[in-house]
């Protein structure tokens, strides 16, 4: 097995963690603290995780570019946004639905990683890739009578665009992240994700401090006093994302996030055993088939 495979369904089980934990503190901190606390609690770890690199493994720390810093706070601001509009799915609809919404990203990735990177899919990836949306659209359907007027109701609806724009920003986010890790000197692909993501998350909590002190000091206050339940979603996050990191320098971002859908099969199980919500048979039908494409990405 090629060791991006068992990083990325890590980083998806470790994402759906997170976002899990974010869904109990929206509610007491609102949209903006909820996407905070992923970064604001996280870069410690992350800028450790390289200080433990370089200090235990002997891995030389990479020297910074401009390319570098220029891919970083596109790539940074790209997923600061796409997570507050996440955050606000959840309000939305519910927790499983929300999520599935945003997982037309793999697409979305592919798109960008050919215009951006050059990065070229087998007409077996494609497949594997559609397999797995379809299945995303009839979760987002499940709700209502599947008809042609109904999917387009429900391709139109706020909530799909809220998540196909999610989706979307988050695919330009992953090829930032790609791009960023690579155009690094590193040692190998472990420190340069390292590096990245230290960098990645300094710029975002700096970013996201500066806004909610313009916008709203007291959320800032409201984080601080959270610190317990919130620095579970930093440390679940900057695992999760140290996992992508690495997954993305190592193989092409539409594979990586074609894979990641295997969190929706995790956001099932927490939407049943944690919100005890209820799934329908059309959403695990959909489940089935994103299953399906994950299958047939990784057998190609």
């Amino acid at each position: 097995m090629e060791l991006w495979i068992p990083i990325t369904i890590a980083a998806a089980f470790l994402q759906n963690l997170r976002s899990a934990l974010q869904k109990h503190l929206q509610g007491r901190l609102g949209t903006r603290g909820a996407s905070f606390v992923r970064f604001g609690y996280g870069f410690p770890v992350a800028i450790l995780y390289v200080v433990l690199l370089h200090q235990l493994a002997g891995f030389a720390v990479p020297q910074i570019n401009w390319t570098f810093a220029i891919w970083v706070v596109i790539g940074g601001l790209a997923q600061i946004f796409a997570t507050i509009m996440l955050v606000h799915l959840f309000s939305l609809r519910n927790f499983a639905v929300g999520t599935a919404y945003s997982k037309t990203e793999p697409v979305q990735a592919a798109i960008f990683g050919f215009i951006l990177l050059g990065e070229k899919l087998t007409v077996g990836a494609i497949g594997a890739i559609i397999t797995g949306v379809i299945g995303v659209m009839l979760i987002s359907m499940a709700r209502m009578p599947l008809s042609w007027k109904n999917t387009v109701t429900a391709l139109a609806s706020r909530t799909a665009l809220v998540g196909i724009a999610s989706g979307a920003v988050f695919g330009i986010s992953a090829v930032a992240y790609r791009s960023a890790s690579l155009s690094l000197d590193g040692p190998n692909s472990i420190m340069q994700a390292a590096m990245t993501l230290a960098c990645v998350t300094t710029f975002q909590t700096i970013f996201m401090l500066v806004w909610m002190a313009w916008k709203d000091k007291g959320e800032i206050v409201t984080v601080l006093k959270t610190w317990r339940s919130s620095s579970l979603v930093g440390l679940a996050s900057v695992l999760g994302s140290a996992c992508w990191f690495t997954a993305m320098t190592l193989q092409q971002v539409a594979y990586v996030r074609a894979l990641g859908q295997i969190e929706l099969v995790f956001t099932f199980m927490a939407s049943y055993f944690l919100f005890h919500e209820r799934i329908n048979r059309i959403e695990v039908i959909g489940c089935l088939l994103i299953v399906a494409g994950i299958l047939g990405l990784l057998a190609g």
